[in-house]
C-alpha cells in the first residue's frame, strides 16, 4: 500500500534537502525513509533503489541550475553575461552543496542526452556568442569555463581559499576578469 501523502516528486525533493544537509553520497532510500518515518519497501513504489534516487536528484539540480542560468543571462551579453552566468554556478554551490554535487553524478547516455545538462552547453555557447568564436575555439571554450567555474567552486566549498589572503571573492571577481580577456583574445593555432 502507497502512503498517502508520498509522491515520486515530494520524495526527490526530500532527497535533495537532505543531500544538501548531509552530503550527496549519505543519500539512500534508507535515510530517506527515516526521514519520512516509513519502512523503506513503502518507497519502492516511488523509486526504484538508491541509484533510482540519486539520479533523480542530479536531474533536479541539473534542471534548477539550468533555470536559474537562463534567468541570469537574460538580457546580457559579454562580461556582464559570463559574470551572470558564473555567478549561478557558484551561488548554487554555497547554498546546495548536496545538490550541486549531484549534478556531477554519472548519468548514462541516454538520461543525460535527455537531461538540463545540454542546456547548459546551450547557454554557455550563447555567452560565447558575445566573443564572436567559432568552432571548435567554442568547444574549447564551453570546455574551459566549466572547468575553471567547477575547479574554483570545488576548492572554494572545500575550504581551499580561507586559509590565506586576498579574499576569495576578490579572486573570483579577478578570475573572471581574466577570461573575459582571455575570450576577447583568444588565441590561433
Amino acid at each position: 500500500m502507497v502512503r498517502a501523502g508520498l509522491t515520486t516528486e515530494r520524495l526527490v525533493r526530500a532527497g535533495a534537502e537532505l543531500a544538501d544537509e548531509v552530503g550527496f553520497d549519505q543519500v539512500t532510500v534508507s535515510a530517506l525513509a527515516r526521514r519520512f518515518d516509513v519502512k523503506v519497501a513503502s518507497l519502492y513504489s516511488h523509486l526504484k533503489n538508491s541509484q533510482d534516487l540519486k539520479t533523480r536528484i542530479a536531474l533536479l539540480a541539473l534542471e534548477e541550475m539550468a533555470d536559474r542560468a537562463a534567468d541570469a543571462l537574460a538580457g546580457r551579453a559579454g562580461k556582464d553575461a559570463l559574470a551572470a552566468f558564473a555567478d549561478v554556478y557558484r551561488d548554487y554551490a554555497r547554498r546546495h552543496p548536496g545538490r550541486y554535487a549531484a549534478a556531477r553524478y554519472p548519468l548514462d547516455p541516454e538520461t543525460a542526452a535527455a537531461s538540463a545538462g545540454p542546456r547548459h552547453a546551450q547557454l554557455t555557447r550563447a555567452i560565447l556568442r558575445g566573443y564572436d568564436l567559432t568552432e571548435p575555439d567554442q568547444t574549447h571554450a564551453v570546455r574551459l569555463l566549466g572547468s575553471v567555474f567547477h575547479g574554483y567552486v570545488s576548492l572554494e566549498s572545500a575550504g581551499g581559499f580561507s586559509h590565506s589572503a586576498p579574499d576569495s571573492q576578490e579572486s573570483w571577481t579577478r578570475i573572471l576578469d581574466a577570461l573575459d580577456s582571455l575570450l576577447r583574445n583568444w588565441p590561433t593555432p
